[in-house]
């Protein structure tokens, strides 16, 4: 497909001279690159197509950089770098040196806000409406946040507030009925109610420009209705949740008609107090198979137009875990499986399906579904909490406070542990460990393998006291040496054990180390590694066996500050070890995007690095 129009887009101010057919003309061609550029570089699709009228007519009504934009999440932003002056680079998106897949400060000034996690921006948006009022800015500041993100306690601690605020505050809630997986809970019933009653608005309008025509008595009945409307809306329509806190609210509007949406953010714009507007529409439209799964089509990786198939599709840890559980659960009545919107990602779907009773999605609030757990576990249940590394960081008060503290038996099942790749910073799963070092009477399992996570979910369930955490990486297994068996829970020791020189790292890195040991041996050095899988506590047999070693290497995946390589080198120093100790880590930076393997080469955590570091 020829971009005609889309090709010309330089700046939001390129909309405003289009025609209303250009418009739409427009929306098509955007549709039809979004498919396009995702089926190649993978990335978030039903959000982005979802979003198309709605981030059109946002900047042909308002004036970005001058009004800012606060997207929430941040992975329906596609649409918005296309008309900010990125088109020409939107190739590139979630490449390596490329656009990223998230709204970004450092990449353009019409990113007001980087966002990558839920919830965060009525907060964030208000903070800038704020500062603009103190420095009397008149621009407009505009939070775009998703049905699915309301289930967050932060988006509610942000609308208290916004309540209070000024005008040109305005709040868009995109209400798709999806967050990844289908929403849930009472706010997701709310606005369902809240949908089958537009009526309201339309009579409001079509009344008054009926009665306006009246001659004599018709202005009059029109003055007092208009002026009396909050109780006429009260016994009419009822007053939303939206206008308890503060906030005017409007809507339900048509997210893909565009003339309902330019009239509603219009109107919005001349409001004197804060707004919410209620927009509706439909993710993935425009493309069949992500309307009619828009869960699976959330994010993809690379998949094929024609079929939408995906190019690869191969069993990753994600599944292992999820079958092991549907196992688990099978013979013990007491498992319980929460999430927190993630259910497909987790690999859920099918505990869902087995076992209804037992599956719990709270929504996106990662910081409920931790004491939820804590509520499960101290009440006789037993809680796997399957959640990504970089969503547990959201529940760190609750790990300390009504986890750990009660000794209440949590099992935290963190998915994409480690390097993520293309989703970059906001994502990488670089913290869980430091994170559950610094909380006492906490173990942590980091296998390698599928037969290792098996093991560990059952010894974290059946074997383990208190809070335990499973964490393993996105995707597949790495590569397993053909005489190497099967996973011990405490730690392996692979090659020479009278080798001089000793390297030690967990998790996925193992296999990257065996690839450069058999480096090294081809070169004349042998080297001997010694692979932990519970990484807390760590087993003190572990630290005798290395003590005998003269040289020793840690490489691991995640931050230096809080790692295990430091909590070694310390088990170390108190046996009076005085041989060569060196760590290499993620050191006090925030890893940007690209692929795993080329990240992992950047950070010196491949086997050529490894190699490289020891010779």
């Amino acid at each position: 497909m020829s971009y005609d129009i889309l090709s010309t887009i330089k700046s939001p101010a390129d909309l405003k001279s289009l025609s209303g057919e250009q418009i739409e003309k427009l929306c098509e061609e955007i549709r039809e690159k979004l498919i396009d550029i995702v089926s190649v570089n993978g990335g978030h699709l039903s959000s982005n197509l979802g979003t198309v009228e709605l981030t059109v007519a946002l900047h042909r009504v308002f004036d970005c950089p001058y009004d800012s934009v606060v997207f929430d999440v941040g992975h329906q932003s596609y649409t918005h770098k296309m008309l900010t002056g990125r088109y020409d680079q939107i190739d590139t998106i979630r490449r390596e040196g490329g656009l990223s897949g998230f709204p970004k400060r450092s990449e353009s000034e019409c990113d007001a806000f980087i966002a990558g996690h839920a919830s965060t921006s009525i907060s964030a948006a208000l903070g800038i409406a704020k500062a603009k009022e103190l420095i009397g800015d008149q621009s407009y500041t505009i939070a775009v946040i998703g049905d699915g993100s309301l289930t967050g306690g932060m988006a509610y601690e942000g609308m208290n507030n916004a309540g209070q605020h000024r005008k040109n505050f305005i709040i868009i809630l995109n209400d798709n009925r999806m967050s990844i997986s289908r929403n849930v809970g009472a706010m997701a019933r709310y606005l369902s109610s809240i949908r089958m009653q537009p009526w309201y608005l339309r009579l409001k309008s079509g009344s008054e420009r009926v009665l306006s025509k009246i001659p004599l008595f018709g202005r009059p009945i029109s003055y007092v209705l208009r002026h009396s409307k909050a109780k006429v809306k009260h016994v009419m329509y009822r007053h939303t949740i939206f206008d308890k806190l503060g906030l005017s609210y409007y809507g339900p509007v048509d997210g893909h008609n565009m003339e309902e949406l330019l009239n509603a953010l219009n109107t919005v714009k001349r409001s004197k107090d804060p707004v919410l507007l209620h927009v509706v529409t439909k993710k993935g439209k425009g493309y069949k198979y992500a309307e009619d799964d828009s869960a699976s089509y959330h994010g993809v990786g690379s998949f094929n137009i024609d079929t939408g198939e995906p190019i690869s599709s191969k069993e990753c840890f994600s599944d292992v875990f999820g079958k092991q559980l549907c196992s688990l659960a099978e013979n013990d009545k007491s498992i319980c499986a929460v999430t927190a919107a993630m259910r497909t990602g987790t690999g859920l779907l099918e505990f869902s399906k087995q076992f209804k009773d037992r599956f719990f999605d709270v929504g996106i609030a990662e910081e409920h579904a931790v004491t939820f757990s804590s509520g499960l576990a101290l009440s006789g249940m037993l809680p796997v909490f399957a959640v990504y590394s970089t969503f547990l960081q959201r529940g760190y008060d609750q790990l300390i406070h009504d986890a750990a503290m009660q000794r209440a038996h949590l099992v935290l099942a963190i998915d994409r542990a480690g390097v993520v790749g293309e989703d970059g910073e906001t994502h990488q799963g670089l913290f869980d460990v430091s994170m559950l070092n610094s909380i006492p009477s906490t173990t942590i399992f980091s296998p390698c393998y599928y037969d290792g996570l098996r093991n560990s979910l059952s010894a974290a369930l059946y074997d383990t006291e208190g809070l335990v955490a499973v964490r393993y990486p996105r995707g597949g297994e790495g590569e397993k040496p053909a005489d190497y068996t099967t996973e011990d829970l405490n730690y392996d020791i692979y090659g020479d054990k009278n080798a001089d020189t000793l390297l030690i790292t967990y998790g996925r890195l193992f296999s990257e180390a065996v690839k450069a040991r058999e480096i090294l041996k081809k070169q004349g050095k042998d080297v001997c590694i010694l692979k932990l899988c519970r990484i807390k506590p760590i087993d003190p047999s572990a630290v005798e066996f290395a003590e005998g070693h003269k040289d020793i290497y840690f490489f691991e995946e995640g931050t230096r500050s809080g790692s295990v390589a430091d909590a070694f080198r310390d088990m170390l120093d108190d046996k009076g070890y005085d041989g060569s100790y060196r760590v290499r880590a993620v050191d006090n930076i925030f890893v940007q995007h690209a692929s795993v393997q080329n990240t992992l080469k950047k950070l010196g955590l491949d086997s050529g690095s490894m190699a490289e570091a020891i010779r």
